[in-house]
């Protein structure tokens, strides 16, 4: 009964920037923590960026300093602003939410459907 919806994906040049969304809907309570992750074809899902309910951030130290997570409560949206994008940084990116909702009354882990980041050298 929960969504998480991203977007703000595409192709882009090495050096450039992106703005990714992430919205929550549905019979949302509160918002723990969000983050977003990223999977490159043959690897593994990795985490990028984390944000905490407080507001607190933790980074993937090969995006430290290029990316910064943000979250906007009212909105129920969470915001990955990309620059200085590198090639190894092309992957689906995906959003991640810890929500409660109404109807289950406690916290449940929700995943976006995934926006594909790719960026040319």
């Amino acid at each position: 009964q929960v969504q998480l919806v991203e977007s703000g994906g595409g192709l882009v040049q090495a050096g450039g920037s992106l703005r990714l969304s992430c919205a929550a809907s549905g019979r949302i309570f509160s918002i723990n923590a969000m983050g977003w992750y990223r999977q490159a074809p043959g690897k593994q899902r990795e985490l990028v960026a984390t944000i905490t309910s407080g507001r607190r951030t933790d980074y993937a130290d090969s995006v430290k300093g290029r990316f910064t997570i943000s979250r906007d409560n009212a909105k129920n949206t969470v915001y990955l602003q990309m620059n200085s994008l590198k090639p190894e940084d092309t992957a689906v990116y995906y959003c991640n939410a810890g929500i409660i909702s109404r109807y289950l009354g406690y916290e449940s882990n929700y995943w976006g459907q995934g926006t594909q980041v790719t960026v040319s050298s």
